[in-house]
């Protein structure tokens, strides 16, 4: 019997201590795996599967057997993947800023009007709106900072070094990811608590179409900062860390 768990356990293609952060970089599509199952793969990306599933009470074979299955459809559109570990910086940065940046601006935008809106509408009924609120435009201030730090001074320090090689950018633009790793983590903090507060953002019985607006534009905000944050932590900044290791 022990024999057959070893051959179904080493049938998987990846194993409970495996790193959540490792698992996505090899595997983008986990993203919605650890999504399902609310495994935190951005801030949380250091941590190993068995230690996150045993804290949660997760069933991890169940786990392991989705990202099977992730990595099985994941497999069949390979050719329309990009790898970001092996990708150039300059296209790396671009992919970032056009996409996420670009979406992320889009929807702060919005959700401060619908924020401000359902707290009008519906405070007086909903108290855990204004703390929302609150939360929110704290989060929005926050981003819009971080962007312009990365887009202005980061940014173009990783491309500089992809063109010259020169160790010294190369550890001004680590060292500047360090602190941005932290604001990151700030982040996800808000994020979370935002979740808590709105009970998964489940509506109430008297929401507005505005209010399921809202909430459903404030998910799409967490996911997509998720596979922001986790192509900057796990992938980038490894990877710039890992050639000024090689280079010292």
């Amino acid at each position: 019997m022990k024999k057959l768990e070893e051959a179904i356990l080493l049938a998987h293609v990846f194993s409970l201590q495996d790193r959540i952060g490792d698992i996505v970089a090899a595997l983008p599509k986990a993203t919605e795996v650890f999504s399902k199952y609310k495994i935190d793969f951005c801030c949380g990306g250091s941590r190993s599967l068995e230690e996150v599933i045993n804290e949660k009470g997760i069933d991890g074979e169940a786990v392991l057997a989705d990202l099977d299955t992730a990595h099985a459809e994941a497999q069949a559109m390979k050719d329309k993947q990009v790898d970001w570990r092996e990708a150039p910086y300059g296209e790396f940065i671009d992919y970032i800023v056009n996409t996420h940046h670009a979406y992320t601006n889009q929807a702060l935008s919005e959700l401060s009007q619908l924020v401000t809106t359902i707290l009008r509408v519906h405070g007086s009924s909903h108290p855990e709106l204004s703390k929302l609120h609150r939360l929110f435009h704290s989060l929005k201030l926050e981003l819009e900072q971080h962007f312009i730090t990365e887009e202005e001074v980061v940014y173009p320090l990783i491309k500089q070094y992809e063109k010259d090689g020169s160790r010294e950018t190369l550890a001004k633009a680590v060292e500047a990811f360090d602190q941005l790793e932290s604001e990151h983590e700030g982040a996800g903090d808000i994020l979370k608590e935002m979740r808590e507060i709105t009970s998964e953002y489940t509506l109430p019985s008297d929401a507005c179409s505005t209010f399921d607006r809202t909430y459903a534009l404030l998910q799409e905000l967490e996911t997509d900062l998720f596979q922001h944050i986790h192509l900057e932590n796990n992938i980038l900044h490894p990877r710039l860390r890992a050639e000024l290791g090689k280079s010292s």
